[in-house]
């Protein structure tokens, strides 16, 4: 047998380092984080921002937000499970709704920062390239880089459309068109045309005409919640451009109703009793106890009835037992 070189050690095992605890969840690109949060030295404590877009099932989240040694500091946040307030009640998931989110994103930061007045942004959706140039005077464009995570960066990836929904907001964040929906890598020709269609929905309202043509069961399947509220192909592009107007109105968040509290205080001894709860409790000891006096009557009367009819002295310390002994037999 030739010679077989032991790779998992002693020294092996030694020197063995585990990794971050996010990385061996899967859920943390380090390579990518470690450059998209170091800051230059020269520019010492000053933030560097990140637009983090993160997709699931049922929603879209968009933050804007920092490091810092404790953690991450979130500066702005809006939800696609938000956008019902703007008119867009169902396709929560889709690049159209992306894009609002991110809208909704840097309207609400802009405003939180009083920069929504200085940096409109691009307020005729074209879907053409945009990019936002600091004003001469005054505060400069708010700048952060897209923090993708690990969602597939291919071309018309729905985290590329909030990423446009947020320059289109206002937003300094460097990008090309080369991941946008309309791009041709063959031909590395961009039409904007495509992607203002998926800006406004139209992919999705022309699958559902073309859907409702060809199999109406399945259309019906598919787009249950759409025929519930009433909405056909030709309306979707409206509902989006009225909620790119509503957001552009009114980004603000939605305050949650507050719930009233009962004050409840913490006791270690017995309440208190008021006058007339006192003479109620005294009232019902006494009829108790004259309830117990009167039961013990009885059996008193019963006990000296049963000695005078079986010949027993009521005094006898044993009456009792025989009184069961007789009971028994009778």
């Amino acid at each position: 047998m030739g010679f077989v070189k032991v790779v998992k050690n002693k020294q092996y095992f030694k020197r063995y380092q585990v990794k971050f605890k996010r990385r061996r969840e899967g859920k943390t690109d380090y390579y990518a984080r470690k450059r998209l949060t170091v800051q230059d030295k020269n520019k010492y404590n000053t933030p560097k921002y990140r637009l983090i877009v993160r997709l699931s099932n049922r929603d879209i989240t968009c933050q804007v937000a920092y490091s810092r040694i404790e953690g991450d500091k979130i500066v702005c946040a809006a939800y696609s499970h938000e956008l019902p307030r703007y008119g867009v009640k169902v396709g929560l998931t889709n690049y159209a709704a992306a894009y609002c989110t991110g809208l909704l994103l840097a309207r609400r930061l802009l405003k939180k920062l009083g920069l929504d007045t200085l940096y409109p942004g691009q307020t005729d959706v074209t879907g053409e390239e945009y990019n936002v140039e600091a004003l001469d005077e005054g505060p400069g464009a708010f700048r952060c880089y897209l923090d993708v995570g690990l969602n597939r960066t291919t071309t018309g990836a729905r985290v590329f459309g909030a990423m446009k929904g947020a320059v289109d907001g206002g937003l300094n964040i460097p990008h090309s068109t080369k991941r946008f929906p309309g791009y041709d890598a063959e031909s590395k020709s961009f039409n904007a045309e495509v992607h203002h269609a998926h800006i406004m929905g139209k992919h999705v309202a022309d699958y559902m005409q073309l859907l409702e043509e060809e199999d109406p069961e399945a259309f019906k399947r598919q787009f249950s919640q759409y025929i519930k509220l009433g909405i056909n192909a030709d309306q979707v592009e409206t509902i989006y451009k009225n909620a790119h107007a509503a957001i552009r109105a009114d980004p603000s968040a939605a305050v949650p109703a507050k719930k009233e509290k009962v004050p409840t205080t913490k006791r270690w001894n017995r309440k208190k009793l008021t006058l007339s709860e006192r003479k109620n409790r005294i009232a019902q000891k006494k009829a108790s106890f004259m309830k117990k006096l009167e039961a013990g009557q009885e059996e008193v009367e019963k006990h000296h009835l049963f000695c005078m009819k079986h010949n027993i002295s009521s005094n006898c310390p044993s009456a009792l037992k025989k009184m069961e002994e007789i009971g028994k037999k009778e």
